[in-house]
């Protein structure tokens, strides 16, 4: 290591210095190193348009450890980037070198003082945490990001985040009151106001450039994030060494603890809800707001929301929260709106916010071009990417500076759907650049310079929230001019004289179109699947989540990267490239993520993408397990319970003699540590055809394979309600099957045959198909034309699937269903979640008197999941995260639903209690009427 000299850092890519930097910092460390494929493949990207390929990954325990790998990087002269969720939207949480991971040992809260309104945290925390920490004193931590469930509070101080309430709380900046930073070099700072902390030569470094500090800002800009923020070093300012740290990207020092100030909450938190015009009115009266004290100003225009329930007429709105309704009226009287809405429901103002917080993701997916995209790529034509996303202009320079923005998207033949936090001037914005092609990127080039003209011709900021990355650092001298950026440069030099903390970032940075992530991908196949995966890790949020969502159940149950949504896909992702992951779909690194994936398809609508795990996971399998070598490598439990249809069809209930011989999990390749479902003495299909029709058929009743054999009670009790309101069932003409377990198990030649025969048997039938089992119906509804595209056949059987309650709602609109009375609980099936929707079956229980809610997430069986080896610890404590307490917390005597088998079964191995079909409880309370009689 050449000493004393600047950016010495260089990266060595050989085999040899791997294993040498890795070796020495096993030794010098108590947290874990990885430098496996899988650990650098997975932090090849953040939530960005870039990708770096670090030498590998630590995850320092302590501050020591921390200053440990510091000091053996320094030995070695590789570069460190600081890493929490990956969020970041510049690409400042991707290195080349190695990635400290301060999430997995870091996370912790310190200690809280309610009198001073602060709280001691480490870097690895999420936001979330703190505030459900804090809130019995009746505060909060003011910054809110709409990743404040899973981003960290370092990464907040990297980037300065500032979230919805920042018109009444301010930026990160704003809420921090000290913090512990180590050097590259090894110095261990405390920094503060009054210069404390200050390396050596700071405070000269600013008292000789006294004016371009006072000079060199622009005013009047609450969003102010680009950039070193020197001017807090001002003695007018209190020589704020804190402040102006904040922000830094971790290109000056690693926080590895801070002291942050406290807010009181709202007393009585009322949502306003303003429509205006468009999105210019809305703009244009944020500013205005002002002055009455709202807690947020938020705009977002019908582009974005699309068809979103509980907003007031208008095609732009503001989300403006106050406290206590006194203060909702004055904001609508003031406002000039077209229409407003006070919501002083928690839970309708929660959904309402969900629009909000979603957008970074939803915002991705745009309405297809015509003609496509890269390649005549329909579904490319409909994607959006960050690359300028969250520049910030004065307030009441915004709705000016909308105008001119969409006509300059308009110029260069793009698009996008702006929003954000207009009361700060703030805008977040996905477009759809072609990042796949040299053109598109040459254009990608082209816009980003001519929109930061624009940006600092209205006096704004070109990062007004994430910071600059390399997305935006480029382009800094046309915001500051050459003097304060090189000023930039002699602070990092002071902090950094190495050049070892994140090079190439804000300071001395790499072009805003090199390193791109799309590069060298494969324009279709999974890794072009993978890629809509843009990092916002909607999937690693492991507090509390909303009640119906279900993303994601792996990463909650183990907390590692790799089993998360877009830990996935950034396997898969790398996979396609080749560089890191080098075995295409023998990969073991992919098929080991994927082992614990569920398939519980949560991800395909709770994921703001729409990232479909489950799908990508069949695919990946069926390649992974191709050819007669990749057969011989399967699981035994693919061809068991992945052909399960096939073996109930030959044998029936000879089956349950082979599962009770000693030997038989072994035999199916399960685990001993649970038992095999009963097959029933005689099947839903034997007893249909043993009765007289009651009435002539209109609908269709789908006899799959766990209702048929499994389950067949509850294919009794749905015939049984379904003819109590008056409409006549009928069975298929023969055998039929959707697939499921050959899907789910990637064989998915044996899930088109299998389907190719059941539309045979179906070709005749007319009429809605009324399906028991939710993950049957989901596979009917999506997977079947997936595997079939353009067979006529597989559209219109899709299109005639229903549930058990959509039916009764669409075809016996006048039935009532007896009153029950009495308290639910239970599991709401994670494909009728992701695929189906619940609202009639919610409707239905309402309609019984049904009362209570049934539990979110995913019971943890998900079919075969549950059975197969090495999985048993996972699939409890997915059941253990939603289901299993909500059962516990149950008034005594509520009933427990479940329409899926699996759930049902899960719930009997692990309580011993039993689930029904909601079609079982409706039949028993029809029962119960007749016997009563009337009266």
């Amino acid at each position: 290591m050449r000493r004393g000299t600047r950016h010495a850092c260089v990266v060595g890519t050989d085999e040899a210095t791997r294993r040498g930097l890795a070796a020495d910092l096993r030794a010098a460390l108590a947290g874990e190193v990885d430098f496996t494929s899988s650990a650098r493949a997975l932090a090849t990207m953040d939530a960005s348009n870039y990708r770096r390929v670090p030498l590998g990954t630590v995850a320092p325990r302590d501050a020591d450890d921390v200053a440990a790998a510091l000091a053996v990087c320094r030995e070695h002269g590789v570069p460190v980037v600081a890493r929490g969720a990956g969020t970041s939207i510049g690409g400042q949480a991707t290195g080349a070198g190695v990635v400290l991971d301060l999430t997995r040992h870091l996370g912790g809260l310190v200690s809280v003082d309610p009198e001073a309104r602060t709280a001691v945290v480490r870097p690895g925390l999420v936001p979330a945490r703190l505030r459900e920490a804090v809130r019995p004193y009746g505060l909060t931590f003011g910054p809110d990001p709409s990743t404040y469930g899973r981003c960290t509070l370092g990464g907040m101080i990297g980037n300065n985040a500032c979230g919805a309430h920042s018109v009444a709380w301010g930026t990160t900046a704003d809420n921090v009151r000290s913090l512990d930073v180590v050097t590259y070099r090894g110095a261990r700072l405390t920094l503060g106001r009054d210069g404390r902390g200050a390396p050596p030569g700071l405070l000269d470094l600013a008292d000789r450039h006294l004016g371009l500090l006072r000079t060199g800002y622009p005013a009047g800009l609450p969003r102010r994030i680009s950039g070193y923020a020197l001017d807090a070093l001002l003695p007018e300012r209190g020589r704020d060494v804190v402040r102006s740290f904040v922000g830094s990207e971790g290109t000056l020092g690693i926080v590895t603890e801070a002291t942050v100030r406290l807010v009181p909450l709202p007393a009585d938190p009322v949502l306003v809800v303003l429509g205006y015009a468009d999105e210019t009115a809305a703009a244009d009266a944020a500013a205005g707001l002002l002055p009455l004290g709202p807690l947020t100003v938020e705009g977002m225009a019908a582009d974005l929301v699309g068809a979103a329930a509980g907003l007031p007429r208008g095609g732009a709105w503001l989300f403006c929260e106050v406290d206590g309704e006194g203060a909702a009226r004055r904001l609508v009287r003031a406002a000039d709106a077209l229409d407003a809405a006070v919501v002083r429901d928690p839970a309708g103002q929660r959904a309402l916010w969900r629009i909000r917080e979603d957008a970074a993701g939803t915002a991705t997916r745009l309405p297809a071009a015509p003609g496509g995209g890269p390649g005549g790529d329909p579904a490319a034509g409909g994607e959006a990417w960050p690359g300028w996303e969250d520049c910030a202009v004065p307030p009441a320079r915004l709705g000016a500076y909308l105008r001119e923005f969409r006509a300059l998207l308009a110029a260069h033949g793009l698009r996008g759907v702006p929003y954000g936090h207009f009361g700060d001037g703030c805008v977040h914005v996905r477009i759809d650049f072609d990042l796949w092609t040299p053109d598109g990127v040459r254009r990608f080039r082209r816009f980003s310079e001519e929109v930061a003209g624009l940006v600092v011709a209205h006096g704004g900021s070109l990062s007004g929230e994430h910071g600059d990355g390399k997305a935006r650092a480029e382009l800094l001298p046309r915001m500051y001019g050459d003097g304060l950026v090189g000023l930039f440069g002699a602070v990092k030099d002071l902090w950094d004289p190495d050049g070892g903390l994140n090079p190439g970032m804000l300071v001395r940075p790499e072009p805003l179109d090199s390193g791109l992530r799309f590069t060298g991908l494969p324009l279709v196949g999974l890794g072009r699947e993978a890629a809509r995966c843009v990092g916002v890790a909607k999937c690693r949020v492991s507090g509390p989540v909303p009640d119906d969502s279900v993303m994601c159940p792996s990463f909650r149950a183990t907390g590692e990267e790799k089993h998360s949504t877009r830990g996935r896909a950034r396997l898969l992702h790398e996979m396609a490239l080749g560089e890191v992951v080098t075995d295409g779909h023998r990969s073991e690194e992919v098929r080991e993520a994927l082992d614990l994936c569920l398939s519980c398809k949560g991800c395909r609508r709770d994921c703001p993408v729409g990232v479909d795990m489950a799908a990508y996971k069949a695919e990946f399998l069926d390649r992974y397990h191709a050819g007669f070598g990749g057969a011989l490598r399967r699981p035994r439990a693919h061809w068991t319970l992945g052909g399960l249809p096939r073996w109930l069809d030959l044998l029936g209930r000879g089956l349950n003699a082979v599962t009770r011989l000693p030997f038989a999990a072994r035999l199916a390749g399960v685990t001993p540590r649970r038992a095999m479902p009963r097959v029933a003495g005689s099947t839903l299909t034997a007893w249909f055809a043993g009765r007289a029709p009651a009435r002539p058929p209109v609908l269709t009743l789908w006899p799959d394979t766990f209702t048929d054999h499994l389950a067949p009670e509850a294919g009794r009790a749905a015939v049984r309600v379904l003819e109590d309101a008056g409409l006549g069932v009928a069975l298929p003409p023969g055998r039929v099957c959707c697939g499921l377990t050959y899907v789910s198990t990637g064989r998915l030649g044996a899930a088109r045959r299998v389907l190719r025969r059941t539309l045979d048997v179906m070709a005749g039938t007319d009429g809605p198909v009324v399906v028991l089992e939710p993950s049957c119906a989901a596979a009917l509804r999506t997977d079947l034309p997936a595997l079939l595209p353009g067979d006529p056949g597989a559209a219109r059987l899709a299109a005639s699937v229903r549930t058990f309650a959509e039916a009764l709602e669409e075809l016996a609109p006048g039935w009532a269903p007896p009153r029950l009375d009495r308290p639910v609980t239970g599991q709401t099936h994670c494909h009728q979640h992701a695929v189906l929707g619940d609202a009639a079956e919610r409707r239905l229980r309402e309609r019984a008197g049904l009362t209570g809610g049934l539990a979110g997430g995913c019971c943890g069986l998900a079919g075969d999941f549950g059975f197969a080896p090495g999985h048993h610890e996972v699939s409890v404590a997915c059941a253990e995260d939603r289901l299993l307490p909500a059962l516990r917390a149950a008034p005594a005597g509520a009933e427990v639903l479940a329409d899926g088998f699996s759930c049902r079964t899960q719930i009997a191995h692990l309580t011993g209690r039993r689930a029904r079909h909601l079609a079982e409880l409706l039949a028993e309370g029809l029962e119960e009427g007749r016997a009563e009689g009337p009266g």
